[in-house]
């Protein structure tokens, strides 16, 4: 990896050199099917770039990563590739004011899913591909200068078999040669161009609004359109499409709008203009919850989003991320919860983005909105909670802190004013400044500029006759901001209902800020110091506060309020200063009634997650009793057939353990039991079948056999995940080797042979290869892809050994490599601090015994 990386220095220098006028990509895909013997399949690429040298110098170089390279022409002049390329540059001498290069090159499909990632399908053998490149794999398709501020207009053509359907990020069609050809591009950078083809189910419509018309288009593998509802994915794009025409007063200036979900795909989805990829996963297979859709509903518009930030204007370099991706995720909510009938997302947006913040913002890794990112790897592991979630809330908070129509007016004026340019953040703030009258510089510095997130908690006295005197706002934190916040008070009526009498506003600054709105007010039985959840803190209760939730946590009626409740308690789980047991007390008594399904699910997985890591040892396996016992429980009481019943069903399976409970997984499975209203359907059966997998009581050849029932991609996936579960030393080492000493799998089964491996169940069974990790992690790195590097060194840590001795192991491998590469460390830090966390909750939940 260290020689495909490139620096922010390198791409200052080559920017300042050169400005690029056009790219012709001319690809070969015919390569793509049929038998090959060749070491790795390879498909030609045949690049030609427009550019002009601006800068003095006469030197620079080209992107390429590719097996071979067949020529380089610069200027008609003819270069020796075996001199000019090293397999990632190609040196560039000699340049003139106007220059013509044309590369013809060998690359190689890729199964990591960067680059040209291809797919055979099991189902019925056909192949598929697509493209990813952020941040930089658009130079392993074809010839390039890899850097967002290099924008160009491209012209792609693709040779493709004569039944496939190519799509890039212009219209297409295929000439009576046989080629597809695609309109050039308005000016975009590498990687965000796109390229799909193969057998794809196409399924098309049309968005009207007034003399604007944008063509749709939705995809997905053959073997997954009895599944596609298309016309939901169409109701939401048009919904959303009519919210970012009515508020940004700029015209979608990309003409046609393709929606893709394809096969192992390594993110969410991609903004490629015109051409946006999904993860498949978002096409569903069985039933699922509204919260699902509801997560679609929003990649669809952060996605959809980007088109205009990031898309339309770019950031100079991903130090600058957040002015793509802050915005986009923050619009993903503010348009489901306006435009759609999720008119609950910022619920969803409290209780689960957020909390993928709080924890990326107490890492040692935490960074700045406004990272610091020097170099392509930097880059990488910078599409992150902080980038993504923190971003987000910060936006909120300046969308109280400026106002709405500030910061919609600050929107529009940002794209006229920057159209088809690349942007920093003071581009940004400048506007911001003009459209809201506030000083954006001093609000940056301390939201954008720092790390960390504070703690707000509530100070209050009360006079004689219960009536508060003072309430104030605790602040801590290592860079104390403002905050605009709104502080609640809730008392619990005479029907047991907790609801909210009284509401106040405040700029939180300094230490302790007194919310004078509030003296007076009857003593309260919560204090929600966040209420309504404006800005980006972690939430503290008073002593009566925290007793009012224990005993009445399902009985605040707010969704919101509830939420941020519930998240709040988890915080203080995590931070050691709840023990994990009374969490699970909590859960167990209040999580039956959470009405908002996704608030559910998250609360679901912060409680599995308690029991595994959070609670001492010597109570984790009542824990995980209690647990199975709540599930079954309300799984039993949940209204037939309801999306709660389903919710509850694949909890109960996930915390199954003792032989009654899997006796009931076995009978769900083979007709013998049945609980009325669950349609055990077929990924229903696969949640079912994956502990008996891990508790040693389905064996190969039943996973096999429910395999024959799917045999399907995601079918293998699953199947792949069961038979690296199960509980034998041998299949551990085959698990460990075909992801650790091979780079056969791709990386969808990478990934589902990594989720396989560490069983919370098989804490022993598993321990000897804690040793094996730290001695496998360097060479992987650099052998392997970034993405694949990611996986392996995050999901084979070896958290599970949560003991001292672990911690110690990861302290002697930091120490003893200084000089690795600076993302690998980061991984293994970021490893190391959950590990400490956990081992200091499990003291917390020991003292509570």
């Amino acid at each position: 990896m260290p020689g495909e990386n490139l620096s922010r220095d390198e791409a200052h220098e080559r920017a300042a050199l050169l400005s690029v006028d056009g790219y012709e990509v001319a690809l070969d895909l015919r390569s793509a099917v049929g038998a090959s013997d060749e070491a790795v399949r390879t498909f030609r690429s045949v690049t030609t770039i427009r550019f002009r040298r601006t800068g003095t110098g006469t030197s620079t170089f080209a992107d390429l990563i590719a097996p071979s390279v067949n020529a380089v022409t610069l200027n008609g002049r003819s270069l020796d590739p075996a001199e000019v390329f090293d397999g990632a540059r190609i040196a560039l001498d000699g340049l003139a004011d106007e220059n013509t290069l044309v590369v013809d090159a060998q690359c190689a499909y890729s199964r990591t899913g960067e680059g040209m990632h291809r797919f055979v399908d099991p189902e019925d053998g056909e192949v598929y591909l697509y493209t990813q490149y952020e941040p930089a794999d658009a130079r392993r398709v074809y010839a390039n200068f890899e850097q967002p501020d290099l924008k160009a207009p491209y012209r792609f053509s693709v040779t493709a078999p004569e039944e496939w359907t190519v799509w890039s990020n212009g219209a297409g069609e295929r000439d009576a040669e046989g080629v597809w050809r695609f309109a050039e591009t308005a000016p975009i950078s590498t990687y965000i161009t796109c390229v799909v083809a193969g057998p794809y189910h196409y399924v098309t419509d049309t968005y009207r609004r007034g003399d604007l018309e944008i063509p749709l288009g939705a995809m997905c593998r053959k073997g997954l359109a009895k599944h596609f509802d298309a016309d939901d994915v169409f109701l939401i794009t048009k919904q959303g499409f009519d919210f970012f025409h009515d508020n940004f007063d700029f015209p979608y200036p990309f003409g046609k709008y393709d929606q893709a979900f394809v096969p192992e795909y390594n993110l969410g989805a991609m903004e490629n203009p015109g051409m946006v990829t999904f993860r498949e996963e978002y096409v569903f297979r069985g039933k699922v919850t509204q919260a699902s859709y509801e997560a679609r509903a929003n990649v669809i518009l952060h996605e959809m989003a980007h088109m205009w930030f990031g898309d339309l204007v770019t950031m100079v370099w991903w130090d600058d991320l957040w002015l793509k991706e802050s915005f986009a995720d923050f619009m993903g909510s503010f348009v489901n919860a306006e435009a759609t009938r999720f008119t609950n997302s910022w619920v969803t947006f409290a209780n689960n983005r957020k909390s993928w913040a709080y924890r990326a913002d107490q890492l040692p890794s935490t960074h700045p909105i406004t990272a610091d990112i020097r170099d392509l790897e930097d880059a990488k592991l910078n599409f992150d909670g902080i980038t993504y979630a923190k971003g987000a809330s910060v936006l909120k908070q300046l969308v109280a802190y400026a106002g709405r129509d500030a910061f919609l007016e600050g929107a529009r004026r940002y794209f006229k004013r920057h159209a088809y340019g690349n942007t920093r953040l003071g581009d940004l703030l400048a506007i911001l400044e003009e459209t809201s009258g506030r000083d954006m510089k001093g609000w940056a510095k301390s939201w954008l500029q720092t790390s960390g997130v504070n703690v707000l908690a509530p100070d209050v006295t009360y006079d004689a006759e219960g009536r508060i005197t003072e309430l104030a706002v605790l602040q801590e934190g290592d860079e104390l901001r403002p905050h605009r916040t709104a502080v609640g008070l809730y008392r619990l009526d005479a029907d047991g209902a907790l609801t909210r009498y009284a509401r106040a506003e405040a700029d939180v600054t300094g230490v302790r800020t007194v919310v004078a709105g509030l003296a007076g007010e009857e003593r309260p039985d919560l204090v929600l110091v966040n209420d309504d959840d404006l800005t980006y803190c972690k939430m503290r209760f008073d002593e009566g506060s925290l007793a009012t939730l224990r005993e009445h946590l399902g009985d605040v009626t707010d969704p919101l309020a509830r939420a941020l409740c519930w998240s709040a308690l988890w915080n203080l789980t995590r931070d050691g200063l709840m023990p994990a047991r009374d969490f699970v007390a909590v859960v167990l008594a209040f999580a039956g009634r959470e009405t908002e399904i996704g608030v559910l699910q998250m609360v679901h997985a912060w409680t599995k997650s308690a029991v595994t890591l959070y609670a001492a040892p010597e109570w984790r396996e009542e824990g995980g009793r209690l647990l199975a016992e709540g599930g079954l429980r309300e799984l039993r009481a949940a209204e037939p057939g309801s999306e709660h019943q389903l919710t509850w069903a694949r909890f109960f399976a996930a915390t199954a353990s003792t032989d009654a409970d899997l006796q009931l997984l076995e009978g769900l499975l083979d007709g013998t039991a049945r609980i009325d209203g669950l349609d055990v359907d077929q990924e229903l059966r696969w949640a079912l079948l994956s502990p008996l997998a891990a508790h040693g009581r389905a064996d190969e050849a039943r996973i096999g056999e429910e395999l024959a029932r799917d045999d399907t991609a995601t079918g293998k996936r699953h199947q792949v995940r069961l038979l690296a579960s199960r509980p034998s030393a041998a299949v551990k080492a085959q698990a460990w080797a075909q992801v650790v000493e091979s780079d056969a799998l791709s990386n969808a089964l990478v990934e589902a042979t990594i989720a396989g491996f560490a069983q919370p169940s098989q804490r022993e069974l598993i321990a000897p290869y804690a040793e094996k990790y730290f001695a496998a992690i360097e060479r992987l790195w650099a052998e392997r892809s970034i993405q694949i590097g990611m996986d392996v060194v995050r999901g084979l840590f070896p958290g599970l050994q949560d003991d001292a001795a672990t911690l110690t192991a990861t302290d002697a491998w930091l120490s003893a490599h200084e000089s690795a590469a600076p993302a690998l460390r980061r991984l293994v830090l970021e490893a190391r601090d959950d590990l400490a966390r956990a081992l200091r909750a499990q003291e917390c939940d020991r003292a509570a015994d």
